[in-house]
């Protein structure tokens, strides 16, 4: 494939055109980065209803090393109703991904237990 030459006007439209993309392939890729790194992600790895009043939910969290986090750890039932709720509280020590497994008592049976939220602790 030869090179557009820049010495004509096709050329220079033809090379203005990659370098716009080229730019904006750039800015997609540091958007992305940028808008993600840092964060704090949970993922619910398992949960086990063991009884009308118990669920344990077992969870991995990514987060900064170096950052305290309190996650909101839940338990539904059959009509997505939170049954039961409780606050874990990840210390700044630690690895950046943590497994956390969380009992969480309920008003009645459960069908999942979920992470519904995690945030910096000292976040405003």
């Amino acid at each position: 494939m030869r090179l557009p030459d820049p010495s004509t006007p096709g050329g220079r439209r033809v090379l203005l055109g990659w370098a716009a993309v080229a730019l904006a392939v750039v800015a997609v890729a540091w958007y992305g980065w940028s808008a993600t790194s840092g964060q704090v992600r949970p993922t619910v790895t398992g949960y086990e209803v063991r009884s009308d009043s118990l669920t344990v939910v077992g969870y991995d969290l990514v987060r900064p090393e170096g950052v305290a986090v309190t996650c909101r750890v839940g338990a539904l039932d059959s009509s997505k109703g939170r049954v039961g709720a409780v606050e874990d509280d990840i210390p700044a020590s630690g690895p950046a991904i943590v497994h956390r497994v969380v009992e969480v008592r309920t008003s009645a049976r459960a069908v999942t237990g979920v992470v519904e939220a995690c945030t910096r602790v000292g976040a405003g």
